[in-house]
């Protein structure tokens, strides 16, 4: 077979039940028995756990005859003794299986926690690394159903989590097919409250997934289809859902754009998430917000590869003079708008740490798809970029 021939053989799979739409938390409980749980752990994060929501999901389980612990020492970027202290947690109460409720740093670490519930060797083990995953014991994977609670991080149509081993002071990806949650609720209703500054910058984390996934090299049509599509949504409807907070139709919107950026990005991430983690690793940010600092540069650095597509992605979102200048416009515009801060330097980063921060970002699981191979040097030119709010 041709070299030719060879680029269109991939692998494909696409993501888990979805119940969506307003209100549907009320199925929450019909879910769980579903799946066969009796006892569920709800893992979430502190400013979830007091609120009204959290609060009525678990009484309704109770309600409904599932006795429901509540777990949510969980940090904004979770680390390794959050997830050992939840599968305690979890044993203690002979739970039978994990709601993850909450934004990113609660699906990923509820998700780890069922993973975890049920293995004896660390979780470190299994990191996203070669085929770790296969010395998961899969019938020790509790079963799943994510409620998220922002439109950013699509952990919860995602088969891995993002987890800081506080020792090597990285984030590392731990993954294994059974840790796509059996069910997701995405009820819109439930992000109505969320604060404007993390409705921006979640939403530009489901940009950041939305427009990797589309650069990714590879043949996966379907995935791309997905990406540019979930673009258009948040486009069209994330400043109104920064703006407009109980605007229900742009909450709805934001949700599924986030569902279909981590469903298209099993294609592929870049040198935004390639940077953005060990940043956050190191300077304890969050994730969207420096996905969303780092985009415009880690764009300037991949355009000799991606102009083409860049221009396509333009006519699609009916920008004027379809270009990559346009995408490239739009962008720092949006950004402008929601005030998201230019440069890094604007985030409180400093280049104290770029050496470390360009090395770890070279091995970062993200990096090999990156339309441009990586190294420390060419990731220090888009670092150095970004520190400076340079733009091309």
């Amino acid at each position: 077979m041709s070299n030719a021939a060879d680029a269109f053989k991939a692998s494909w799979s696409y993501p888990t039940q979805i119940l969506f739409g307003p209100g549907r938390i009320k199925n929450l409980a019909k879910a769980c028995e579903a799946l066969g749980m009796k006892r569920p752990m709800l893992v979430t994060d502190p400013g979830l756990a007091g609120l009204p929501m959290v609060k009525d999901a678990i009484s309704a389980n109770e309600a409904a005859g599932l006795p429901t612990t509540l777990f949510s020492d969980v940090k904004p970027n979770p680390v390794g003794r959050n997830v050992e202290a939840g599968v305690a947690v979890y044993k203690e109460s002979k739970n039978d299986g994990v709601i993850a409720f909450g934004g990113g740093s609660a699906l990923d670490a509820g998700k780890a926690i069922a993973l975890m519930s049920g293995q004896t060797l660390p979780i470190w083990d299994f990191e996203d690394v070669g085929d770790n995953w296969k010395s998961v014991d899969p019938d020790g994977v509790a079963p799943i159903v994510a409620v998220p609670t922002t439109a950013g991080t699509g952990s919860e149509v995602g088969r891995a989590s993002v987890i800081l081993d506080e020792d090597t002071h990285t984030k590392k990806i731990i993954f294994h097919p059974r840790m796509l949650p059996s069910t997701v609720i995405s009820d819109p209703a439930l992000t109505v409250g969320l604060p404007a500054h993390i409705t921006a910058a979640t939403g530009m984390d489901a940009l950041a997934h939305c427009l990797e996934a589309y650069c990714a090299p590879g043949f996966h049509p379907m995935a791309e289809g997905i990406a540019v599509e979930g673009i258009r949504l948040v486009k069209d409807w994330l400043p109104t859902a920064v703006n407009e907070g109980d605007n229900i139709e742009a909450r709805s919107c934001m949700m599924a754009a986030a569902s279909m950026g981590a469903t298209a990005f099993q294609k592929g991430l870049g040198a935004i998430h390639s940077l953005s983690h060990p940043i956050g690793a190191l300077y304890d940010t969050h994730h969207g917000l420096t996905n969303a600092v780092v985009m415009p540069y880690v764009l300037d650095f991949n355009r000799p590869v991606i102009e083409g597509k860049m221009g396509r992605l333009a006519a699609w979102l009916d920008l004027p003079n379809p270009s990559f200048e346009a995408v490239q416009k739009w962008i720092l515009d949006l950004r402008k708008e929601m005030s998201i801060p230019h440069s890094l330097k604007d985030l409180g980063i400093d280049d104290e740490k770029a050496t470390d921060i360009c090395e770890m970002a070279a091995v970062d699981p993200t990096a090999p798809t990156n339309p441009v191979p990586l190294t420390p040097a060419n990731l220090r030119q888009m670092f150095d970029a970004a520190l400076a709010g340079t733009v091309a």
